[in-house]
């Protein structure tokens, strides 16, 4: 443990600034890290020697160059502690402070957020030296274009990844609309998140596809049918007929659940303002129903409601019936995550933000990747669908009528555990814990 302790009669005054003293904090204790780092390494090698008894690893003095590191805290210089290895398989590498690091790696995903969230190239270094002081450098325009770059081949290299062994549960799919710059279309950019069998959510394709069409859709399923995704249980989309088209082509065995919040839109939408507030309460009754049974009564009186004078909103509303309420057959805990696409419309809000601060991407390719990064970022902190545990259990087939299990007829097991699938083997783990 390291103690600190003072001299009062010899203390100076204290007239650095709060950042100052921040980096000399963050500059000493990097520095005693770096020492017991390398003193353990050196420790835990002592008992090697040469033919002549010399020891192998040794300590070798410090590095002659400090070095400037950037941190949150802001520019320190710092000389690192050396290590004379002499051992010919393996060689002392800092984890603390690898070779040719410049900047802490929360640093490095700072950059790309502060793009992302609307700061502009030429701004960045400004904003930076003013944050982290004036030694701060390589945050120029050309920084974040070469980022950009990256972003770009990252997103190349992600949308050809194996899907081979991937199981998805759920699958939301939208259509997101977001300007190009120096383009006249519109970016239409194809998004499917899904749902794994331990409940995490996870980005499965983003494309460019031309105004959602039923090729477009129908093109980025087949391709993710290629790369090895099997049939997911249910997909949530909105009413473009594109999307369900080419669902059924590819994945004929899908069930199909509608958007709510869509749907609500498209019925208020024929109807006259007057009216909205009320019959938004009506179509709110059928959407959060306790079962089917309690859904169709309400969609009933909707119909009687509204049917005589306005059909139009009846008949947007009955035509996509069956869908709207498909995820009856669901656990009641999933309901609130399989109603709507919201998982993805409440991500691209960020999108359409940054695009908007910008007036567009400046081609497609930068539009893709913009937002390829922003979905992975995003993605970090999305939390399971509530009661993970029984998605496992949809995976392999249990019914759930207005939400709830019905009595299981387990199967014996297969003589060779090794045949179980991982949403067998989970969903197993499940009944044991749960059931």
């Amino acid at each position: 443990m390291l103690k600190l302790t003072t001299n009062d009669a010899e203390a100076p005054e204290i007239t650095q600034s709060l950042d100052e003293l921040a980096r000399q904090g963050a500059r000493r204790m990097i520095a005693a890290a770096l020492e017991l780092e390398v003193e353990q390494y050196v420790q835990a090698l002592r008992h090697l020697r040469d033919d002549q008894g010399h020891a192998l690893v040794v300590r070798n003095g410090k590095s002659h160059h400090e070095r400037t590191i950037q941190l949150g805290a802001g520019s320190i210089k710092i000389k690192a502690p050396r290590v004379n290895d002499c051992r010919s398989d393996e060689q002392f590498t800092s984890k603390i402070l690898p070779p040719y690091m410049r900047r802490s790696p929360r640093l490095d995903e700072a950059i790309p957020v502060l793009y992302l969230r609307g700061l502009s190239t030429g701004d960045f270094s400004e904003a930076l030296e003013a944050l982290l002081g004036p030694e701060a450098t390589g945050f120029s325009a050309t920084t974040i274009t070469r980022l950009l770059k990256t972003w770009q081949d990252d997103y190349e290299a992600w949308r050809k990844r194996s899907l081979e062994g991937k199981e998805y549960v759920y699958v939301w799919a939208d259509g997101v609309y977001f300007n190009v710059r120096l383009e006249e279309d519109r970016l239409a950019c194809l998004v499917v998140v899904g749902v794994r069998p331990d409940g995490r959510k996870e980005v499965i394709a983003l494309e460019d596809g031309y105004r959602e069409s039923t090729e477009s859709w129908a093109s980025l399923l087949r391709d993710l049918k290629r790369r090895g995704m099997s049939a997911p249980v249910l997909a949530i989309g909105d009413g473009n007929l594109g999307f369900w088209a080419a669902l059924r082509e590819v994945y004929p065995e899908t069930q199909e659940q509608r958007c709510w919040k869509h749907k609500l839109a498209n019925v208020l939408d024929k109807l006259p303002k007057r009216l909205q507030a009320r019959a938004k309460d009506m179509l709110r009754e059928i959407m959060y129903a306790p079962d089917r049974e309690s859904a169709l009564e309400e969609i009933e009186r909707f119909s009687e409601e509204y049917g005589a004078r306005y059909p139009k909103a009846v008949e947007t509303l009955t035509k996509d019936q069956d869908r709207l309420l498909t995820f009856f057959d669901f656990p009641a805990e999933h309901w609130i995550h399989l109603r709507t696409t919201n998982p993805i419309e409440s991500t691209f809000a960020t999108v359409k933000a940054r695009t908007k601060k910008t007036k567009g991407a400046g081609s497609r390719k930068a539009g893709l990747a913009m937002a390829f990064k922003l979905l992975l970022a995003a993605e970090k902190h999305w939390r399971r669908v509530n009661a993970p545990h029984l998605v496992a259990l949809v995976r392999v087939g249990i019914a759930f009528p207005n939400g709830k299990a019905e009595m299981l007829q387990l199967e014996p097991a297969p003589d060779d555990l090794f045949t179980r699938t991982p949403s067998i083997l989970a969903a197993e783990e499940a009944l044991i814990h749960n059931i």
